[in-house]
């Protein structure tokens, strides 16, 4: 392994720009993976990184020489224990970043039988966890809007778990040109709707739609959707975070496949 020591080192510099800026991971087509479980879930789902980069303990760790050696020929990068945390975005690091390409949808499918859209998301937490939520689900294709965080920042990786690699992320969407090219029912979520989403058919092509944790879905994103369901909160509440009600809405779905299947 290549060791490094000095900050002033060009390759260090170059990484350190990478974990920054999202301006020059989106200017290189880069992402950078924080974590054994990442760096393995994408080597599983999609291929080899471009390079592996090692802390001085992360080297010892048998996870991550057992990643090392799976992820051979790519040879890691080694950099002291300081180095590395300025890499990593979390407070205690396994010791294994790495870097890859930022996987890109392929040209849109023909047709779409079932699909998340979300419109302006912001909290990078809560859009990793409605992705690991929806690939769970079954979902495979994401289609986010011109204002909503970037997909594949550091913090939503961490949150995704994974989930990035199996699904088909579509970023810097007009969800509203997209929606009439869908051969599915679009169905949205309010507090004030009558119909629960239990109560609702989610079994066939179905596009669901979220909107901003605030201001929810804007009036023409509302205007667009074929039936808008409710979730009965027996508490009181008014609303849920997004990615809780993400989830019951999948899942769901989930449910009512399992009993159209039982029945048949």
């Amino acid at each position: 392994m290549k060791r490094i020591v000095s900050a002033d080192n060009p390759r260090f510099k170059a990484l350190l720009k990478l974990a920054e800026s999202s301006r020059e991971r989106k200017k290189h087509g880069f992402s950078l993976l924080d974590g054994s479980h990442l760096v393995a879930a994408y080597s599983e789902h999609i291929g080899l990184p471009e390079e592996l980069v090692v802390s001085d303990r992360g080297a010892e760790d048998p996870e991550v020489k057992a990643l090392i050696e799976a992820l051979a020929p790519v040879a890691p990068l080694l950099l002291s224990a300081q180095l590395f945390h300025q890499l990593s975005t979390v407070a205690t690091p396994t010791g294994i970043l790495a870097v890859v390409k930022t996987p890109r949808p392929p040209a849109m499918p023909a047709q779409i039988e079932a699909c998340v859209l979300l419109e302006d998301i912001q909290d990078p937490g809560n859009l990793g966890s409605l992705l690991r939520s929806a690939a769970a689900a079954g979902m495979r294709h994401i289609f986010l809007s011109k204002s909503s965080v970037q997909a594949w920042s550091p913090r939503v990786l961490r949150a995704g778990m994974g989930a990035h690699f199996m699904l088909k992320i579509h970023e810097q969407c007009d969800l509203i040109k997209l929606i009439p090219t869908l051969q599915a029912r679009v169905i949205a979520t309010s507090h004030r709707a009558q119909t629960s989403v239990f109560e609702t058919n989610l079994t066939g092509p179905v596009a669901l739609m979220y909107g901003n944790e605030g201001t929810g879905l804007s009036t023409e994103l509302m205007a667009t959707a074929h039936e808008i369901v409710s979730i009965p909160m027996a508490g009181g509440t008014e609303s849920l975070n997004i990615a809780a009600a993400a989830a019951i809405c999948l899942f769901e779905r989930v449910r009512q496949q399992q009993v159209a299947r039982r029945t048949q």
